[in-house]
């Protein structure tokens, strides 16, 4: 079916598991494609073909169709009328009808892009540890202990957790196809690629996308996929893509929103819903996973133990307590308060600038004593505290992994929540 037609020279169609553009005028075509990878110049189609679901990847064909490009693009292309050799095949387990399409267009430049995505359990960091080796014989696993490098290592003190699914990839993929009215040369097209990918990392840092395989913020997933179509003619071939020029200004803008858009679609993955303090702290807890469980029950473990030393007692925390009780009937609330939210946002940003190295790590407990003297002032709604939350919560230069941090933020909580209701003088 006829879905769109971004300018004159081009169709978008979609059919139940492909979305397609159909070249009624030839285009230059570059694409990370397994089949017809590279650039082609005489191509007719390009498409994004949802060839599992997202979930256990049941798709009934054999394994050796997936393991050849050309025999499933083949198999692929039949099922849709289409010629396998003119076609470059991008792959995917995002549903097709989750796709965005977005058209940008200054004067009689038009740039459109196709997108689909998910990020819900692949979404990771430019540089994380790889779980796959390729060699002659094709891909290995390799151990998580055979990844890291002395020269990856974070600064000093900094702690890297292995999760213990980093051997095992998930499922989620962002595929985008990007169609220009005007030629390029090859410099031009190539830039695109890096234009388009700058877009994509914006958009998952806007939507605060954590990464599943390390601590940091995800720049895509691991089995991303572009395809870029510049249409030819007679007018001089374009000879930049870069963000100073128009064409990376419309480049970017539309990537940005396709990517924001289907994610919104595909994984209910909108601004909106990231307005949580859990969701900014994910990444810090073990596998990289901090659920809203655990976070309650640290939380609760203060709250029951005032001493910090004393360890969280689980009889305790389901015994009844007023205060245990009253944060877990509403925990989901006050966790998105915004401006609890905006207190735990900015312990986090902190927390990566020493992570990379930005502040020193001499200013720790001044800092994080401070931003967590914020928290429990949000929590509580009484900021006249300050002062005393962080002389309180202050940590020392040495407690500056993950499992502390997080344990520092969930007795700002604690202490915040306790101050809201305490008893009144009479």
């Amino acid at each position: 079916m006829l879905i769109d037609s971004f300018y004159n020279g081009l169709e978008i169609h979609r059919e139940d598991k492909i979305i397609y553009g159909k070249f009624l005028r030839p285009h230059t075509v570059i694409s990370t494609c397994r089949a017809a990878g590279g650039v082609q110049t005489d191509l007719e189609y390009i498409y994004n073909h949802q060839g599992c679901e997202p979930a256990g990847h049941s798709h009934g064909h054999d394994i050796k169709i997936w393991r050849d490009p050309e025999l499933f693009r083949k198999m692929t292309c039949r099922r849709y009328g289409l010629p396998d050799e003119k076609c470059a095949t991008l792959g995917t387990a995002a549903n097709m009808n989750n796709g965005a399409f977005v058209r940008e267009t200054f004067r009689d430049l038009v740039v459109g892009v196709v997108c689909t995505g998910g990020v819900e359990v692949n979404a990771g960091r430019a540089g994380d540890p790889a779980s796959m080796m390729e060699t002659a014989n094709g891909f290995e696993k390799v151990s998580p202990e055979a990844v890291g490098t002395e020269e990856n290592s974070k600064p000093e003190g900094e702690s890297t957790p292995t999760p213990t699914s980093m051997t095992d990839p998930k499922p989620g993929t962002i595929n985008t196809m990007i169609f220009i009215n005007k030629p390029l040369t090859m410099g031009a097209l190539t830039r695109v690629i890096m234009t388009a990918t700058e877009a994509k990392t914006a958009a998952l840092q806007e939507l605060a996308v954590n990464s599943r395989y390390s601590d940091g913020p995800a720049t895509g997933t691991g089995t991303d996929q572009i395809a870029v179509a510049a249409m030819a003619g007679d007018d001089p071939s374009l000879t930049s893509a870069g963000k100073h020029a128009k064409l990376g200004e419309l480049i970017g803008k539309a990537v940005k929103s396709a990517v924001k858009e289907t994610l919104g679609i595909q994984n209910s993955l909108r601004p909106g819903g990231q307005c949580s303090a859990k969701i900014h702290l994910e990444r810090f807890g073990d596998d990289f996973r901090l659920t809203s469980d655990e976070m309650l029950e640290m939380i609760c473990s203060f709250l029951d133990s005032p001493s910090e030393s004393t360890a969280p007692d689980a009889a305790a925390c389901n015994s009844v307590n007023s205060a245990s009780d009253l944060l877990r009937q509403n925990f989901s609330v006050i966790e998105r308060d915004p401006v609890t939210v905006a207190a735990v946002a900015a312990m986090v940003h902190l927390k990566d600038k020493f992570a990379w190295g930005l502040l020193p790590s001499s200013c720790w407990s001044e800092v994080m004593g401070a931003y967590a003297a914020q928290v429990a002032c949000a929590v509580s709604g009484d900021y006249s505290t300050m002062a005393a939350y962080r002389e309180q919560l202050a940590p020392t230069c040495s407690q500056n992994d993950n499992t502390l941090f997080i344990k520092l933020v969930c007795r700002a909580f604690a202490m915040g929540f306790t101050d809201k209701w305490k008893k009144p003088e009479v």
